[in-house]
């Protein structure tokens, strides 16, 4: 069983949670990080995107996140070579996306548990790691599933499991509901990880002094705020400058100039949200024509 470094961990962020930003999360005191989400079929023919994703930075502990359908193609991808750097396979049974719920895949696993079951199971019995899954409430808002769900993870061999409080449905809309999280950590006696709308100590507090859940998984609550972190475990709170040149530093050290312009830029608007003039600074670093430039309009924001 993997001992997690703390109980609040960082869940997954497509297009957000790269090397750079899991190694940040890491530092600011995340008991686990956790990849974008790497498709088992990519794995299978070689796609050369899943290579940018599968990028380290020596955050630790990490997990690899996997999505698919296919039992056979999911326990393959969970022993290739290529995920033995990471220390947990999670299987996403929960992401809300059209393309990929149209595809079987995700959420639409809430709606035919035997596969998931089959799949989650397939892939305990050949990999060496510990398998955690990731899913939500339901499919449907009249469909809760959560306790059901929770006990088939168990009952098929998952070390762990993290809960969005949203269905399907949902996607990120509303207030994340966390009574059937609640109720699943009851039942099962392998951890369980509340997700949705954590964003402040508060937050952390409320969940952890009315269930017995294990712990807490941050997602969109980190973006431009890594240091919630550090916050709920008691420790300083780093300064948002110094976190945005450390961020930018360890992006240096693991991508080219091209992806950082690109997706640096959505973070830096994360970090200035909130402040005084933020509409403007927003514009200004998206028709920024250097991201140093960009960076210095976040900073120039923040002070």
């Amino acid at each position: 069983m993997l001992n997690f470094k703390s109980n609040v961990i960082l869940a997954p962020l497509a297009g957000f949670t790269d090397c750079a930003f899991r190694r940040l999360c890491s530092d600011l005191g995340a008991g686990l990080t956790v990849t974008e989400m790497v498709s088992a079929k990519g794995l299978h023919y070689n796609n050369e995107n899943t290579e940018t994703l599968l990028k380290t930075a020596g955050e630790s502990p990490c997990s690899v996140q996997l999505f698919g359908n296919d039992p056979d193609i999911m326990a393959e991808a969970t022993t290739n070579e290529k995920l033995q750097k990471f220390d947990v396979i999670d299987i996403n049974m929960g992401c809300p996306v059209p393309k990929i719920v149209k595809n079987g895949e995700g959420s639409a696993l809430l709606n035919d548990i035997k596969l998931a079951e089959k799949i989650i199971s397939k892939c305990v019995s050949v990999s060496k790691k510990p398998i955690s899954v990731k899913f939500r409430i339901g499919f449907n808002q009249n469909q809760d599933i959560c306790v059901d769900f929770a006990r088939m993870c168990e009952n098929a061999g998952a070390s762990f499991i993290t809960i969005h409080g949203r269905t399907k449905e949902d996607y990120y809309s509303g207030n994340a509901r966390f009574d059937s999280i609640f109720k699943s950590a009851e039942q099962v006696k392998i951890p369980v990880f509340a997700n949705g709308d954590i964003k402040t100590i508060d937050d952390y507090n409320y969940i952890m002094n009315n269930s017995n859940v294990y712990g807490v998984a941050v997602g969109r609550g980190a973006l431009g705020n890594p240091s919630i972190f550090s916050q709920i475990l008691g420790a300083p709170i780093i300064p948002k400058d110094k976190l945005i040149l450390k961020h930018y530093e360890y992006l240096k050290e693991n991508f080219n100039e091209h992806y950082i312009f690109t997706n640096f830029r959505k973070h830096l608007v994360y970090y200035i949200d909130g402040t005084k003039n933020a509409r403007s600074t927003r514009n200004a670093i998206f028709t920024a024509q250097t991201i140093e430039q960009a960076i210095d309009f976040a900073l120039n924001a923040l002070k």
